[in-house]
């Protein structure tokens, strides 16, 4: 069985990997010049609306109807537990990438967070580093890491199963599972409980936005172009936050 110093030696060369890949990838699908400034540079639409029919359908199917289900039959503050224990997870995910990022306050946050939470919070089931009056999270990941790094937005893709992304979020989100340090901790049946427990929030979280899901997905004109935009608006949203100079990056105008 790998030691833990050989997992974190094997972690490390992953973040070498994808740090590499998403330079490849969102080179080859630079924005180019002539392309119209605030448009959503989407060179892979007809494939993308395709994709995006199928999570449609998907949501119609199963996702929403068990999201409804979840969140009637799970009493509010146990949704609430779940979600909190979910997020704490997530932190030394967070504090890796902090410590890439070179961010060593965010790094120290986090861990700190995760560390409270995880003993005086009952494993993160209640967000007791809060009530303590610690900072927030930070919540980055390796998509805000590889946009740190330099590497380019690529297209806007729409991902099976995990929706709306561009080439960089793309290799970040799959790659934030691999930099997750809990991951490289747990043998089974124990990772288990983290997968089945996000699957979960994930139900719980579509159940509690139903309003807001439904009103995109079956309400809109077009739920391919909407769902589309508010996705880059959020992450634009969210760039511009950590960058005192604005977030500019593939996107150059905000949307209107």
């Amino acid at each position: 069985m790998p030691s833990l110093i050989e997992k974190f030696i094997n972690q490390h060369m992953f973040i070498t990997v994808v740090l590499a890949t998403a330079s490849i990838l969102s080179g080859c699908t630079e924005m180019p010049e002539s392309h119209p400034p605030g448009e959503p540079f989407d060179p892979y639409e007809e494939t993308n609306r395709e994709i995006h029919e199928f999570n449609v359908d998907l949501d119609r199917q199963i996702v929403r109807p068990t999201g409804l289900g979840v969140t009637k039959a799970i009493p509010d503050d146990l949704e609430d537990g779940l979600g909190n224990f979910v997020s704490n997870l997530s932190l030394p995910g967070a504090a890796v990438n902090n410590l890439i990022q070179g961010n060593m306050k965010g790094a120290w946050n986090d861990t700190t967070r995760f560390a409270v939470n995880s003993t005086v919070g009952l494993l993160g089931v209640f967000d007791a580093a809060s009530d303590m009056g610690m900072a927030e999270a930070t919540n980055t990941n390796l998509s805000e890491t590889l946009y740190i790094w330099g590497v380019q937005d690529g297209a806007y893709t729409e991902l099976p199963l995990l929706g709306p992304s561009t080439g960089r979020d793309a290799v970040g989100t799959i790659g934030s599972v691999l930099t997750n340090p809990l991951n490289y901790l747990f043998n089974t049946p124990q990772s288990y409980v983290s997968i089945a427990a996000t699957l979960l929030n994930a139900f719980s979280a579509r159940g509690r936005n139903a309003d807001l899901v439904d009103s995109v997905l079956y309400e809109s004109a077009d739920s391919y172009a909407q769902s589309r935009t508010i996705y880059l608006q959020n992450r634009q949203f969210r760039y511009a936050r950590d960058d005192a100079d604005g977030y500019l990056d593939d996107y150059e105008d905000p949307y209107q």
